[in-house]
């Protein structure tokens, strides 16, 4: 194909793309072959979490001595025993899939309620400046002055380990991130020329926080809630392996290992193949986050179009 071909391809892309609206993420995120297998993926231990569980019944808590230590793929009991069993005889398949729903639930809650928290807080007070914005930042400064996982490590010993109060200080220990994250936005934002714009035509403060700040704000967080989530799932699975989070008879990725790290010799399978799920899906999260922060920023976005265009290019060149 001439090079006159390829400037025509590539002029007549270009037009269409300005003519078209601004493509949705759902059309970006197909595009991109890492994000979209993160995404599936992602999706797929969400599915499993939810869906695994009822189907399961109690094979997860059965124990069968006479089937203790079974390597993966021994199908003698059944194909439940794919991954194998545990000291206790359980099949470590179901105690996976009943651990994911723990695990990923005590993060989710945590990331939801300090995201809604902090945000709000956030924009309030990068809203409103003055005192407000003072007294936010001095709390905000001392809850970060103490490292979170000691201070969830001490909360936890003293108090009773448990889902409620597990959720309820990784969260605390998580709200100064996006207190501080979305008063930055928020303060710079209230001093850009369309919401004076907006105010001296008469605007209300709610239609201004709703209509302009939150809208640009909400990406920078959606990206940092994202990342978040990988945090606090590792900080619950740390708590757990330590014995102060999840305790029996419930079950966690983190307790998973912590249980069979005495069996590593011979019996590996039971803290390799939980803690396996956890590098999935953090990587998997992760690759997501970055993703989405690029997708989500109008400033950044044109990395994943000319990544496109570049693909464009090398299908249109001229081969020798």
């Amino acid at each position: 194909m001439s090079e006159d071909s390829t400037v025509t391809i590539l002029t007549h892309q270009a037009r269409k793309g300005r003519s078209a609206s601004r493509p949705g993420l759902w059309r970006l995120l197909l595009k991109d072959k890492v994000a979209a297998t993160a995404a599936i993926v992602l999706t797929l231990i969400v599915l499993t979490a939810i869906v695994g569980p009822p189907l399961f019944d109690d094979l997860a808590q059965r124990q069968d001595l006479a089937a203790r230590n079974m390597p993966p793929f021994s199908l003698q009991l059944g194909w439940e025993y794919i991954l194998g069993s545990d000291s206790l005889g359980r099949s470590l398949l179901a105690r996976i899939i009943a651990a994911a729903g723990t695990t990923l639930g005590v993060a989710a809650a945590a990331v939801v309620v300090s995201a809604v928290v902090g945000s709000i807080w956030g924009m309030w007070a990068g809203f409103h400046r003055g005192w407000r914005e003072a007294v936010s930042m001095r709390i905000a400064d001392v809850i970060m002055s103490f490292p979170s996982l000691l201070l969830a490590v001490v909360i936890l010993y003293v108090f009773n380990p448990s889902a409620a109060n597990i959720v309820l200080v990784l969260a605390i220990t998580r709200i100064p991130l996006y207190l501080r994250t979305a008063r930055a936005d928020a303060a710079e934002l209230r001093s850009r020329m369309f919401v004076d714009a907006a105010t001296n035509f008469g605007a209300k403060q709610r239609s201004i926080v709703f209509r302009h700040i939150v809208p640009n704000v909400l990406p920078t967080l959606v990206t940092l809630a994202t990342l978040e989530f990988c945090y606090v799932m590792l900080a619950e699975s740390s708590l757990s392996f330590l014995g102060i989070g999840i305790q029996p008879p419930d079950v966690s990725w983190g307790l998973m290992v912590a249980q069979g790290r005495q069996y590593l010799a011979e019996a590996w399978w039971q803290s390799v193949l939980p803690g396996l799920a956890i590098v999935i899906t953090t990587v998997s999260a992760n690759v997501l986050a970055a993703w989405l922060r690029l997708a989500t920023d109008p400033g950044q976005r044109w990395r994943l179009q000319t990544k496109k265009r570049r693909r464009l290019i090398g299908s249109v060149a001229p081969r020798r």
